[in-house]
Formats: structure tokens, sequence, C-alpha cells
């Protein structure tokens, strides 16, 4: 793996025991500037993931607990006057900072959501009529419990699709769940980590990523992929256009942490289920076939045809 990021996996894995795929694939979203939405059931680690995240890349870090009397103001920030100028002053809100955790989206507002969502698709925050720029780099990392649904509001598809991946921490294995009993500090281990990056390395390392090479015969292997979602039987809509995008840019990252400069089919193959299911719309009978978003880009990658990688 590249250097920088085995040390900033390995600084994380201090924090996060067993669970290096999951701490993979959120820096490969840091690298694409792209948002993570973390689904899995309680307790299983997802925002001390973030809080390590944050950690070792020594950004602005800020929480915000998303209940239904969030206000966006909240998340955006507000204007007051100043009682010694007379005049309005931004206050900023939480997502001015490089790492927001938007712990439980799915219990804010619809409202509450839109206006994180648009702050996750522009970068910037306008707020009466003056124009705010996010600190680079600016990644949200947005967590619901799948299991309850009590006071919570459904994310709407196209909502979900402004999500660059779907993240799922699993439970641990016995020995990683002894492992974190054995160790007595692990409540506060992420509090004593050192940032081993900053900001403008991984803005550095951002556009490393983008210079990776990929050749037509792959882009066409990412386009017929993403187009076989849309004519699957078990689907009622399938991936969008920034669902193409973002497997692109995922098996560039990936490429990137293999220490290559040019993406391979295999690449787009190790990203396509966690960037494109959670993009998708299973129909009744998919459902009963096939259950999971997951299990229909695993029979797709079954069927299209992989592209012989040129020799020289």
């Amino acid at each position: 793996m590249h250097k920088s990021i085995q040390t900033l996996c390995d600084n994380i894995g201090r924090v996060i025991i067993g669970k290096e795929m999951p701490i993979r694939q959120a820096i490969i979203c840091l690298l694409c500037k792209g948002h993570i939405l973390l689904e899995d059931v309680p307790g299983v680690g997802k925002t001390r993931l973030v809080s390590a995240l944050a950690g070792s890349v020594g950004g602005r870090f800020h929480r915000i607990q998303l209940t239904p009397d969030v206000m966006p103001s909240d998340i955006t920030g507000f204007s007051m006057v100043n009682q010694q100028t007379f005049e309005l002053e931004y206050r900023a809100g939480a997502a001015m900072c490089n790492f927001l955790l938007a712990d439980e989206i799915n219990r804010a507002s619809p409202k509450v959501q839109s206006s994180l969502l648009e702050v996750m698709e522009e970068h910037q925050i306008s707020v009466d009529g003056v124009t705010h720029a996010l600190p680079t780099p600016f990644m949200v990392l947005a967590t619901q419990n799948p299991v309850e649904t009590y006071g919570t509001y459904h994310l709407p598809e196209a909502q979900m699709d402004r999500f660059f991946m779907r993240i799922s921490m699993g439970y641990p294995s016995e020995d990683e769940e002894l492992e974190i009993l054995s160790n007595n500090a692990q409540s506060h281990a992420e509090e004593n980590l050192e940032a081993v990056l900053h900001p403008e390395d991984i803005v550095q390392l951002q556009k490393d990523v983008d210079a990776i090479f990929v050749s037509d015969p792959v882009k066409r292997y990412i386009l017929q992929i993403v187009a076989a979602t849309r004519t699957h039987g078990a689907l009622t809509l399938g991936a969008s256009p920034r669902g193409s995008i973002s497997l692109y840019q995922a098996s560039k990252a990936n490429a990137f942490l293999e220490e290559r400069d040019y993406v391979v089919p295999d690449d787009v193959r190790a990203m396509a289920e966690s960037v494109l299911a959670h993009r998708l719309i299973l129909s009744p009978k998919g459902k009963t076939q096939m259950g999971t978003g997951q299990a229909v880009i695993a029979d797709i990658l079954q069927t299209v045809p992989v592209p012989m990688q040129e020799t020289t």
C-alpha cells in the first residue's frame, strides 16, 4: 500500500480493531472528495471511526446529533446583529470544519437533511446572500441505524445518491472483541491519537489520485456495469451518472492505494459494491430473489465481460 496511506491506516487501526476494510473504504472516500453513509447497528464503532480519521489527519472535527428539533441553521450557521456595530455577522454552524459527523441522519427532519446535503454537494454555505467556502478537505460522514424506525425519516433515493459510498462496520470477531475487552484504555484511545498527516497532505494526495490513468476499455467496463443496473430484472431503479463518476473515481483511488498509476478491472470490481449498491432500488420480485443491492451488484459482475488487460 502507498506509504502515507499505510501510516494513516495503521494509526486509525490503533483505535478501530480488526476493521481494515471499512478503514480503507473511508480513506478512499476522503481521497475522492466524497461523503460516507455509515449504516450499521449501534455500538460497532461508527462514531469512533470518524473521530479517529479526523484525529489522524489533524483536521477540524465537528459532531452534530441530529434530532427532529435540529434546525438547518444549526448546520449552516446564521447571521446575527452585532450590538456594537449594528451590522450582520455570520456565526458558523457545525458544517464549518474538515470532518462533519452527522449522527443518526435519519432522525433529522427532511428540511435539515436537505440543508446538509446541499452543503455536501456545493462545499459552500450561503447565508443572507453571502457565500462562505468550507475548509479543504471537507467530508461528511453520516450514520444511521437500520434497525430503528420509530421517530426516523427515510432518506429519499435522490439523497442517498449524494453519498459516495455506504460502509458497514459489522460485528467484530471473537478474537477482535477479546482484544477490545483486554484494552482497558480503548474507550479513550482516540483522544491519544497523534496526527500523522495534515489537511494539506490530503489535498495533495487527492491531486495524485486525479492523475491516475484510466484506459478507454476500463472506462467502458465501468459504464457497462452501471448500465446493467438500469436493465436488471431485480431493480426498479439503477445507478445514475453520478454513480458512474463515483465508481470511476473510487477505482482510481484503489489503484493509488496499491501504488499503481493506472486502473485495472480488479480495481473496478473491488469498488463496485460499496459505491453502487446503496443507489439501487429493488423491485418486490428482486427483494425476494436477490435480497439486497449487494447481491445484485455481485450478479452483474458475474455477467459483464471483463476487458482484457493490454500488455507491453
